[in-house]
């Protein structure tokens, strides 16, 4: 953490770093200070995912089908697991970590991308069908319509192979990386790049419209399409909804401090949209807030099996929460979990960080845990790193002080209207009203 005591008239920096301090750890209880003194700005494009290491982690949406599980993880490796016993039954391995890129199933295919650059088709006995080279690395998952599969890549470009062959029909180049899933509806793709443009491609690669945000697009999972809208997030920290027909923006909300990666989802009417905050937000279709959950760090992607909200979050819990927002149970790892859940006959599997995919009963009992192929995380770096805070304070000639007193409280947002508040851990408390 930088910290810089300045002369009267000046301004007080400090940055955020991998640990958490009180006012009076850092030096602040020097000053009297107000909430509006403080601005969080983000400083830098948002290359988190970029940087990550390799081990055993595993980041990713499982894969339900027929009673086997797959997945990828950051040892490199493909896996396909029993979903009754947590038994492997075969594992595939790449020359790349495996993050987010979680493995599409397309008539007894799986297609599932790498950080070497390739993405793979793949049998259902774990042989390779084909793979195809990028430019970069491969964050997003793949999009499968017909004979097609879509998806994108670190080197800027959407591409559309021939699904069974792997041989390339096109590609469509965006101002920047892309790290989000493309969506389909109607021979349209729809993807958000990190140039801060969600764009509309037509089937044969040309763009129809684009919409510009204030912020890098990156989406984990799909935008969401229902009738003729589609929902994404941006790290502007807004929600969007944009008709898809002309690419115009009906309403946007705003959400937390550090942008939005990912898209919402629905169930009945209600939208659920997570953000790098720590809230899970519920919103009715025209984009009000109904209630929020909050965590204690951020919170992942939320998936709705019988009734009931699972989700994952940086602060190493995977919550169950009821459709009013009320917590039911949460489960403990030893890592953040960032993917949604997946379901098979009451059985709910997730992904950790902690090299660990879990099975859970629906009321949150482990019935199984599979260990990949080592139990060193993988290196990821720090939630805050690429925001500042800065606080403006007009420090008085003679040096007087208050006897202000700060102290600590997770749940407290810093708010001063700013596009990069943030939510945090410095909650200050005075005696003076």
């Amino acid at each position: 953490m930088h910290i810089k005591r300045a002369i009267p008239s000046a301004t007080l920096f400090f940055k955020f770093d991998s640990n958490y301090y009180s006012m009076e750890q850092v030096g602040f209880s020097d000053f009297e200070m107000e909430l509006e003194d403080v601005e969080v700005r983000k400083t830098k494009k948002f290359d988190r995912i970029f940087n990550v290491g390799s081990g055993g982690s595993v980041n990713q949406k499982i894969l339900s089908h027929e009673g086997r599980i797959y997945f990828g993880a950051m040892d490199y490796n493909v896996y396909c697991v029993d979903a009754e016993t947590g038994e492997e039954i075969w594992r595939f391995r790449t020359n790349g970590i495996i993050m987010e890129s979680s493995p599409v199933l397309s008539d007894g295919i799986l297609y599932i991308g790498s950080y070497d650059g390739y993405m793979y088709a793949i049998t259902l006995d774990g042989e390779l069908l084909w793979k195809y080279k990028t430019g970069n690395i491969i964050l997003s998952c793949a999009a499968v319509e017909g004979d097609r599969i879509y998806f994108g890549s670190r080197d800027s470009f959407l591409y559309c192979l021939d699904k069974m062959s792997g041989n390339l029909i096109w590609r469509f180049k965006t101002g920047e990386d892309i790290a989000g899933t493309p969506a389909i509806k109607d021979g349209r793709i729809y993807i958000g790049s990190f140039d801060r443009n969600f764009y509309c491609v037509s089937r044969e690669g040309r763009e129809i419209w684009r919409f510009p945000t204030g912020g890098e697009i990156y989406c984990i999972g799909p935008p969401l399409i229902h009738g003729e809208r589609i929902y994404f997030g941006s790290f502007d920290n807004y929600l969007y909804c944009i008709d898809m027909g002309s690419g115009k923006e009906i309403w946007r909300f705003r959400t937390g401090k550090y942008g939005i990666a990912a898209s919402p989802i629905i169930h009945k009417g209600v939208l659920y949209q997570h953000s790098r905050d720590g809230s899970l937000y519920a919103l009715d279709m025209n984009g009000k807030e109904i209630w929020r959950f909050v965590a204690e760090k951020l919170i992942a992607y939320p998936f709705v099996y019988k009734e009931r909200i699972y989700v994952g979050s940086e602060d190493t819990n995977f919550y169950c929460i009821s459709l009013d927002g009320k917590e039911i149970w949460r489960f403990r790892t030893d890592g953040p979990s960032y993917w949604c859940a997946a379901a098979w006959e009451d059985n709910i599997y997730f992904s950790s960080w902690d090299c660990h995919v879990y099975c859970l009963s629906t009321e949150g009992e482990k019935r199984w845990a599979f260990t990949t192929s080592t139990l060193q995380q993988a290196y990821l770096p720090d939630f805050h790193e690429g925001y500042e805070a800065e606080i403006r304070r007009e420090v008085p000639e003679d040096g007087e002080k208050d006897e202000d007193k700060y102290g600590l409280n997770t749940q407290n947002v810093m708010d001063t209207g700013s596009e990069y508040s943030v939510k945090s851990e410095y909650v200050m408390k005075s005696e003076y009203a």
